[in-house]
Parts: structure tokens; C-alpha cells; sequence
């Protein structure tokens, strides 16, 4: 792996650990702590991914006409000044502008880190993809496990670890970011160009699946929402619950030689990797719905991070395949946009589905939604299909 991926990783990995001190506790927060109600905490985090998704499509415009380094160094001041304010003010309104334009900035981030990774590892294949969101999971183990210790003293000091680490970030990409740059003749404006989608069949391929890929964000954020605080109401504790992301995290770092194994046998199938992810999502809501102790969730989580560590990193991957010269920052800006999308309606929808029915119609609607999520992987490439010339992203070495 390049040094310039290494440094990649390092930083992404920081970036996920300050704010996963934060993310898994925000409707905790919102519902005990500012006393509002599950929508209400639903809406507001809706806000905060409807400013990432506006801060990731603006963060993968930005990165094919400046650069990654620059539009990165801007989400980054963007989201510390944000930090600094919530420090200070913590109360309701406050909490809701400042996590809103935390949103907005780490939203320019992610698709700038994910489009640099490909560029300056473009014969890894799915690796480079794999290798940013495996550190991604590193900073939610460490994160998650240290925010439920940190939050049973005082919700302040989330807020501080969270601004600390963002500097320690800050610092890593003033520094070692100065230097990656992604290949010359691929970095062309979008802006620029008049005819934005060169191939349509490419990009709607691109589309379907991203439909596919928010279904599946909209069922997985509920960890965060909505069993989160159902956790909380069968008398799971804060610490409890944090460790269910601990395990998350350090399941996909160390089970990567048995995953690796496991998918040569279609690891040049990308869709197939993609369906059996979305069926074991099922079966890990199945078992959550039913769960009534810790020791059940902790299983119902460990069947979830099997499934999305096949769906996670074949998403970007396909989108890399299918971006044209120059839109590779836009392509990623979708898929990360998807993805931030799936985190804003999900808990407006699930909040919105325990406050009028239960959280047992929640599983039940969560389950339809991975049946439509299955029918529309097993169809996406059918645009390519249609045109010789086009590459097949189901034919790419996932590796």
C-alpha cells in the first residue's frame, strides 16, 4: 500500500474517532438530556445529514476542480470552528446550528478522502476503498468504546475529546496531505464541462445502486436512533450500548483474513457481494427484533457488520469503475451523499414509526425496505448491459 494511502488512512482514521465520541449518543443526548421527543431527535439529525449530503456533493465538485488537499483543509476548518461553538454552547437551540454545520464540513471531507484514495492506488482495486473504511471502523471501535466511558462522567467532555481529535486531524492533513495529488490528466473540471453525464447508461447504473445503498443506510442508522434509545428503555446502559459499537468496529479490523478468504470465491462480483450483504442485514434485524438482552444484540450486531463488510466497500468501488476522467470526486460525492442521505431520513423515519406504532412495525417496514434494496442490486447493471463499450463494475477484482 502507497505511503500517501497510509496517510489516507491515519487521518480518517483520527476524523472517525473524534466524531463517533459524538454520533452514537446524539438522540440519547437530544431525547434525555434536552428532553425532545424521538421525532423530534429524528428531525433534527435529518438536518445534520441534509448538510452533509449538500457538503458532500459540494466536497466531490470541489475536489476535481481544486484538488483533494484544499477542499479537504476547508471541510476541516469548517467543522472546527463548528466545535469550538458547540463547546461552548451546548443547549437547545445551539446544539442543533452547531451539529448542522459539523454536518456540512465533515460532508466536504469524505468524498475528497475516498476519490483520493483511488487516485493514488488505482491498481488496488477494492484494497484502497477497503483500507479507508477498515480505518473508518477503527476510529468507530475506539471512539464508541471510549464515548460511553467518557459520557457516564459528563456529556461535555464528548464535545472536547471530539474537538481534540479534530485538530489532531487538522494538523495531519496541513502536513501530510501537502504532497498526494491524484493523476494530472484526470483531473478536469465538472464545473467546466457542458455535458456532465458523457454516458447515462454509466451513470443511472450508478443511481440504482445508490437507491440500493440508502435503503440499507436508512435500516443501519437505526443502531443509532431508535435502538439506541430502546436500548436505554430495556435497561441496557450507556456503557452497554457503546460496547455494541466497540465490537462493531473491531470485528471488521481483525476479521479481514477471514473475510478476504472468504469472497475469493466471487471476489471478481461485486452485485453478489453486494445481495448476500443485504440478506445478512435481514436476518441481523430479524434477530434484533426478537432481542431482549444485551447478549442478543451483541449478536444481532455481529451478523450486521458481516453484512456491511460486503456492502460498505463495493459501493465506492463500483462508483471508481463508472466515474468518467475528472468526475471521479462527483461519483464518490454521490455515493457519499447516498449514504448521508440514508442517515437523514432514517431517524426521522424510525422515530416517526416507534412514536405512532412500535418499535416491532419498525423491524417489519425495516425488512421490506432490504427486499426492495435486493431487487434493485440485482438489476443495476443492466444499463451496462445494453452497451458493448462499457465496462461491467461486476467484473472488477474486489481483491
Amino acid at each position: 500500500m502507497p505511503k500517501s494511502l497510509w496517510l489516507l488512512v491515519i487521518g480518517m482514521m483520527v476524523n472517525v474517532t473524534g466524531s463517533s465520541f459524538l454520533w452514537p449518543l446524539n438522540t440519547i443526548y437530544l431525547h434525555e438530556h434536552l428532553g425532545k421527543t424521538l421525532t423530534v431527535a429524528g428531525l433534527v439529525l435529518m438536518v445534520n445529514a441534509g448538510a452533509s449530503v449538500i457538503g458532500n456533493l459540494i466536497g466531490g465538485i470541489l475536489f476535481d476542480k481544486l484538488g483533494g488537499y484544499r477542499s479537504i483543509l476547508l471541510g476541516i476548518i469548517i467543522t472546527l470552528a463548528s466545535l469550538v461553538g458547540m463547546n461552548l454552547w451546548q443547549g437547545w437551540p445551539y446544539y442543533v446550528v452547531f451539529l448542522t454545520l459539523v454536518g456540512f464540513g465533515s460532508g466536504i471531507v469524505f468524498p475528497s478522502m475516498y476519490a483520493m484514495a483511488g487516485s493514488v492506488w488505482p491498481e488496488g482495486g477494492r484494497k484502497a476503498f477497503n483500507s479507508v473504511y477498515v480505518a473508518q471502523n477503527i476510529g468507530v471501535a475506539v471512539g464508541a468504546a471510549l464515548g460511553g466511558l467518557v459520557a457516564s462522567f459528563s456529556f461535555s467532555y464528548i464535545f472536547l475529546a471530539n474537538l481534540l481529535m479534530y485538530v489532531v486531524f487538522f494538523l495531519i492533513a496541513l502536513i501530510g496531505y501537502r504532497d498526494i495529488s491524484a493523476d494530472s490528466s484526470r483531473q478536469t473540471s465538472v464545473l467546466s464541462e457542458k455535458k456532465v453525464i458523457r454516458n447515462k447508461a454509466k451513470l443511472t447504473a450508478l443511481l440504482i445502486i445508490c437507491a440500493a445503498y440508502l435503503l440499507c443506510w436508512v435500516g443501519y442508522v437505526q443502531w443509532q436512533s431508535t435502538i439506541a434509545t430502546y436500548t436505554q428503555e430495556i435497561n441496557i446502559s450507556l456503557k452497554q450500548y457503546s460496547l455494541l459499537w466497540t465490537i462493531n468496529g473491531a470485528l471488521i479490523v481483525l476479521a479481514q483474513p477471514l473475510l478476504s478468504k472468504m469472497i475469493k470465491r466471487f471476489e471478481e462480483n461485486l452485485k453478489l457481494q453486494i445481495i448476500l450483504g443485504t440478506i445478512i442485514f435481514m436476518v441481523s434485524f430479524g434477530v434484533a427484533s426478537v432481542s431482549d438482552t444485551f447478549e442478543w444484540f451483541a449478536i444481532s450486531m455481529i451478523i450486521l457488520t458481516i453484512g456491511e463488510m460486503l456492502i460498505w466497500p463495493a459501493v465506492p468501488t463500483i462508483a471508481n469503475s463508472l466515474a468518467p476522467k475528472g468526475r471521479e470526486g462527483f461519483y464518490q460525492g454521490i455515493v457519499n451523499s447516498t449514504a448521508t442521505g440514508g442517515r437523514m431520513i432514517g431517524p426521522f423515519i424510525g422515530g416517526l414509526l416507534v412514536d405512532v406504532f412500535s418499535i416491532q412495525v419498525l423491524f417489519m417496514t425495516l425488512i421490506g425496505f432490504f427486499i426492495v434494496s435486493l431487487v434493485l442490486s440485482s438489476i443495476y447493471d443492466r444499463p451496462l448491459r445494453k452497451s458493448s463499450t462499457l465496462p461491467y463494475p461486476i467484473q472488477i477484482k474486489s481483491q
